[in-house]
């Protein structure tokens, strides 16, 4: 099985896993956010334990070790990006699957397991982007959008659309439902480094928000801010971040 079949096949399971523990109905919606991380990540981390055992491992929901800062290869992995939403059935919450090669997103899967029928966007099949309208929508937290998002979406003149986990965010870019995913409000390597190495393929723009590269297995996993956007639209957001920061 090749990285990106591997990094597709355990994103869709865990999501199968994750609606099937949301299904049983036997936990309140805080303890249902608990119950499928645990389980999600447990078959993670086993099963690549199992199958890709001489790489490293960085998950959410994992003791983190310092073993994987030597290695090459490492699995960056969210078993519930989006616990909120997933206990509250919502349809937004995501599974990352990603492979960090020497630093760098290589191989990336994000299962949308609570979209109909489920969906995985993956590295390795691009698809075709819809056009961009006119009028540009930028996608921001539900619950606590990012100033500097919503003032640059004033500058541009863009729709806000509220959506709960990053993974979803990322991807709505990808499925033409946002144009722009802009945030500062703090994440981590396993928040961003499947849906980034998802929106490189897809010959999206993915940097910082100051337009620094997204360098993934570090020995300090927080990343707190990025941008992901068509390419066309990438130096005006950059431009205007630099503006809208100078003035706070």
């Amino acid at each position: 099985m090749t990285d990106g079949d591997l990094a597709a096949h355990l994103a869709e399971v865990a999501g199968r896993i994750l609606l099937e523990v949301r299904g049983s109905a036997l936990f309140s919606a805080k303890a249902l956010g608990r119950a499928g991380d645990q389980t999600a990540n447990q078959f993670l981390c086993h099963a690549l334990r199992e199958v890709r055992g001489e790489d490293g491992l960085l998950s959410e929901e994992e003791k983190d070790s310092a073993d994987r800062l030597a290695m090459s290869r490492v699995w960056i992995v969210d078993p519930v990006d989006g616990t909120r939403e997933y206990g509250e059935e919502r349809s937004d919450w995501a599974v990352h699957v990603g492979l960090a090669i020497d630093g760098q997103p290589s191989i990336g899967a994000v299962a949308l397991p609570g979209l109909d029928g489920g969906t995985v966007l993956r590295s390795d099949q691009p698809r075709d982007l819809p056009p961009a309208p006119d009028k540009l929508r930028m996608v921001v937290s539900r619950t606590r959008p990012a100033a500097e998002a919503v003032a640059v979406a004033e500058q541009l003149g863009a729709e806000l659309v509220p959506m709960g986990s990053a993974g979803a965010k990322a991807m709505a870019v990808i499925l033409g439902q946002a144009d722009i995913y802009l945030h500062s409000g703090g994440q981590y390597e396993w928040d961003s480094m499947a849906p980034v190495a998802v929106a490189l393929a897809h010959g999206l723009h993915c940097s910082r928000i100051d337009g620094s590269p997204l360098v993934y297995n570090q020995s300090d996993v927080y990343l707190p801010d990025l941008l992901i956007c068509r390419k066309e639209h990438a130096q005006q957001v950059l431009a205007l971040i630099a503006k809208v920061s100078e003035a706070a």
